[in-house]
């Protein structure tokens, strides 16, 4: 653990570059005028909301080290906000670190008030909200938004594979909660160029009865029982997998209640990056 907390708190080591995902304004939302809003929560760990422009942020292996391997993270938070760090940064660096290029997605998200105090209470009422709503159901227009920045992340590192040293065969889109459900949603569009190799939704994410697009990816699929929004959602998703016949591992922590991302909770599931980390290696994807 104070290895692991050392690797949090260590300075990047990785090239970063931030990469819009559009050339100009996103479609869907060129009148959008609300600003970007960066911020930290209680724990002091990076958030981000009233996202208008979409971006890829990278982090990029030694290429001594380099698999070839890229990995999309899209952050949850109920498409209100991004979950930046814990989500997002954190299994970043994780992944660099094991020679894996990882780019965390800045998507479209609600728009919420600028000024704090407002923004307290939007923030309380939706939290209020939750449980009354089927999770997967949230905000339909903005998921479609947030699905659609998900492909074109794909198609546009795909198009510039050899710029980032990358396989463009070997794309993972990986998604938590809201950020799940965006890459589920990603997926039900049969285009292949803006479908990824390999996904992996983390407590959130569903079909809605849907059939999957064939050829359709290997997924990797986590949650905690005691996640009251995405537990019974998630088995759901496996279910569909299997139905269909493609490829699927599906990993359930009795703790870890919703969103624990790689914040450490002092929990086993506080370990299961390594569960994904041996699941692209069952892939190949962990060799150059």
């Amino acid at each position: 653990m104070k290895n692991f907390l050392l690797f949090l708190v260590a300075p990047a080591l990785w090239a970063q570059q931030v990469i819009p995902l559009w050339q100009g304004p996103a479609p869907g939302s060129e009148n959008w005028m609300q600003q970007e809003v960066q911020y930290k929560n209680a724990r002091g760990e990076a958030m981000v909301r009233n996202v208008v422009n979409p971006t890829l942020t990278s982090y990029l292996p030694e290429k001594s080290k380099s698999t070839g391997t890229a990995v999309i993270i899209a952050p949850g938070g109920g498409f209100r906000f991004l979950s930046w760090d814990s989500e997002g940064v954190f299994v970043a660096k994780w992944l660099a670190a094991r020679g894996v290029a990882a780019f965390v997605l800045k998507y479209r998200v609600v728009e919420s008030p600028a000024p704090e105090a407002e923004y307290q209470t939007f923030l309380a009422s939706f939290m209020a909200s939750l449980g009354k709503t089927p999770a997967n159901q949230l905000s339909p227009e903005i998921q479609n938004l947030a699905a659609e920045d998900c492909r074109q992340a794909v198609k546009l590192l795909r198009q510039r594979a050899g710029e980032f040293g990358l396989q463009p065969n070997r794309i993972v889109l990986m998604g938590f909660s809201a950020g799940a459900i965006a890459t589920v949603k990603a997926i039900m569009n049969p285009d292949a160029t803006t479908r990824p190799d390999y996904v992996a939704p983390i407590y959130g994410g569903a079909t809605n009865g849907n059939a999957i697009p064939k050829p359709a990816p290997p997924a990797f699929i986590l949650v905690a029982n005691d996640d009251r929004l995405m537990s019974v959602a998630s088995a759901k998703l496996y279910a569909d997998w299997k139905a269909a016949d493609i490829p699927v591992e599906f990993h359930v922590y009795a703790k870890g209640g919703h969103g624990f991302g790689l914040t450490p909770h002092g929990l086993a599931v506080d370990h299961w990056i390594d569960l994904f980390g041996a699941w692209l290696g069952d892939q190949g994807l962990m060799k150059r």
